[in-house]
């Protein structure tokens, strides 16, 4: 399998599926960990997920979303 797909722009890093066209993950890097607010998409570019981090390590509130872009799930990490 080749290497996933990434992209910068203007501090924001931009993961693609597997097919390099559409976005799997956006969020922040710093120091090659994943720092502050990041969203994971379904391949039809639904939102499926969204939380933070603080040096690499999951923070906060976690959300979980539908097909519909409903809250599906929240948790606390």
């Amino acid at each position: 399998m080749p290497p996933q797909k990434s992209l910068v722009i203007d501090e924001i890093t931009y993961k693609y599926h597997a097919d390099g066209k559409t976005i799997f993950a956006k969020g922040r890097i710093k120091d090659n960990q994943p720092d502050g607010y990041w969203e994971w998409f379904r391949k039809d570019g639904t939102l499926k997920r969204s939380g933070y981090f603080i040096k690499g390590e999951p923070v906060g509130t976690w959300t979980t979303y539908d097909h519909q872009g409903k809250v599906y799930k929240v948790t606390e990490k």
